[in-house]
């Protein structure tokens, strides 16, 4: 095996030690609550079909008694006689998740109706991946014009202008920003929905235009918060790379300015913000929570909000495991490319 399929080999390796751990300390922190929750829905279940099938009892010992020997039954089916942290038992949740068999949701649906973990987490995933993938695409295209505009004018106005936006968006949470563009766009002027859930039904041919409209102002929201730290992040590369000699040689046989700019150190400085880019779109997943909670934007990140709230652990046990899935795999692909075109990487 050569230097790159040992490269690939560890890293794989890697990944998957990652993987596996995360889902052991997810598991491990979420294991008494959820015994506790599963105990009290089979519970809460087992006095549901009572009063549903209408059973007569002739003394309250034996109704209870009915009760406690219908949940023990229960209990026993789902395997919750052995105390979560057993070893077979533990040992099958951390493999059913591994290949996605996330089990069922003790209190969401999808909008079908499923409670299948995996049904409602790929019915989400979509919405998320439209908004924060747009967003990214935007203020990466901002950023990327104007971070190497003012890294040619270092230090003139523009570039310290540049600098004080990026500090002062980069200080307020988006949380905060949020509820003013809500308030500003869709209670003053009423030009926006206060809440990003589409009305209309997915079955109804106007329901992606739908979905678009109500997706504009947190789109909206996040261009304005990011694209100020996007073109100082950029700035910063470029105002390296415009410093190299070969950079110099090429303004003196009068090549265009801003094809040197625009072409030459924006080309040389791309590895590092792919990088950024890459990392920020499977970072998305895990900070969607507070965009999408105080907008209602139907993604993963509103989801994660839901479950927390209804202490649904299945839901996280699944949120988490996809995230970080989607993280891993983000950055084995950028390693990958890395050491492709820099054997340097593979070296170190």
């Amino acid at each position: 095996m050569g230097g790159y399929g040992r490269f690939i080999a560890k890293r794989s390796i890697n990944m998957i030690i990652v993987l596996f751990a995360t889902l052991v300390l997810t598991v491990s922190l979420l294991g008494p609550t959820m015994d506790k929750i599963l105990t009290d829905a089979i519970k809460f279940n087992v006095v549901e079909e009572i009063t549903q099938k209408e059973l007569q009892f002739s003394t309250l010992e034996e109704r209870q008694t009915f009760i406690d020997n219908r949940v023990k039954d229960q209990i026993t089916t789902f395997g919750l006689d052995e105390p979560w942290y057993a070893p077979k038992r533990f040992t099958n949740t951390v493999l059913k998740v591994m290949v996605l068999d996330l089990g069922k949701s003790n209190y969401l649906t999808s909008d079908s109706g499923s409670s299948n973990v995996r049904d409602i987490i790929l019915e989400k995933l979509p919405k998320t991946v439209l908004l924060f993938t747009t967003a990214t695409v935007i203020v990466t295209m901002i950023g990327l014009y104007l971070g190497a505009f003012v890294a040619n004018r270092a230090g003139s106005i523009w570039d310290r202008l540049n600098s004080s936006f990026a500090v002062f968006s980069g200080s307020f949470p988006i949380w905060w920003v949020g509820m003013l563009m809500i308030f500003g766009f869709a209670f003053t002027y009423q030009i926006f929905p206060p809440h990003s859930t589409p009305q209309t039904s997915p079955s109804d041919p106007m329901y992606v235009f739908d979905l678009l409209y109500h997706m504009t102002l947190p789109l909206i929201t996040m261009t304005l918060v990011g694209f100020g730290s996007w073109a100082f992040m950029v700035r910063y590369f470029v105002v390296g790379v415009l410093s190299e000699d070969y950079i110099s040689a090429k303004r003196t046989i009068g090549i265009p300015e801003k094809r040197i700019v625009y072409s030459h150190a924006l080309k040389n400085a791309a590895p590092p913000i792919i990088t950024v880019i890459a990392l920020s779109l499977a970072s998305s997943f895990g900070g969607a929570i507070t965009v999408e909670a105080v907008f209602g934007w139907p993604g993963l990140g509103r989801l994660f909000y839901d479950a927390i709230g209804f202490l649904d652990i299945p839901i996280i046990i699944g949120l988490t495991y996809v995230s970080t899935v989607v993280f891993i795999i983000t950055v084995f692909v950028t390693d990958l490319m890395y050491a492709y075109f820099d054997p340097r990487v593979k070296v170190a």
